[in-house]
This record gives structure tokens, C-alpha cells and sequence, in this order.
């Protein structure tokens, strides 16, 4: 079991649950807001170099 990326509480991160790697629909959309608002931001532009392995 892995914690919520958001609550930290223990979520289980097979398929039968619909929100992961969130615990509930709560956190998924707490995350998703934090988007939409821009309080998260990449910290960098993506270059074509990211899409390939090492």
C-alpha cells in the first residue's frame, strides 16, 4: 500500500480503486484545483529530449 500524494493516508494503488494514486475522489479533485489554479507549475519547458530513455 502507498500513501495519497495529497492526505498521506494508506491507499491502495491496484485497479479497483478509481482515484489513484489518490484515497478518494476528495483528493483527486483537491490536486486537480491546485492545477487549475497554477499553484503547481512544471518548473521548466518540456524538451524533446524528456521523451527518451537513457
Amino acid at each position: 500500500m502507498n500513501k495519497c500524494p495529497r492526505c498521506e493516508k494508506p491507499c491502495p494503488t491496484s485497479k479497483d480503486n478509481q482515484y489513484r494514486p489518490f484515497c478518494s475522489e476528495k483528493c483527486k479533485l483537491i490536486d486537480f484545483g491546485s492545477w487549475a489554479n497554477e499553484e503547481n507549475i512544471i518548473s521548466r519547458p518540456i524538451k524533446s529530449e524528456d521523451f527518451y530513455e537513457d
